[in-house]
């Protein structure tokens, strides 16, 4: 029998990770009142916090522009293999 896997959605992900660092309610508790288990729940508030240094030190507007500009480089790169590609075809005759 084949099951599929159930997706979170990054709000909710966010919505209970959140619940979990304020420590209100125990993980054990979280997973019973959302329907997900434990280990999903403290894996998600890992992530959360590791993921707020980020936040604060603006590593991830640095990796955004880094990643746009890796981008517009490959972009320049296809442009180019395309030409060459086009010219080769025409020179071989096909």
């Amino acid at each position: 029998m084949k099951t599929t896997r159930k997706r979170y959605s990054a709000d909710f992900k966010a919505k209970v990770a959140l619940e979990a660092i304020r420590g209100d309610l125990t993980l054990a508790e979280l997973a019973a009142k959302h329907g997900v288990h434990h280990t999903m729940i403290a894996s998600w508030k890992r992530q959360a916090i590791a993921g707020m240094a980020g936040t604060f030190s603006g590593a991830g507007e640095a990796a955004r522009a880094a990643s746009e500009a890796e981008v517009d480089k490959l972009h320049a790169k296809i442009g180019q293999l395309l030409v060459e590609r086009d010219f080769l075809a025409k020179a071989s005759g096909r």
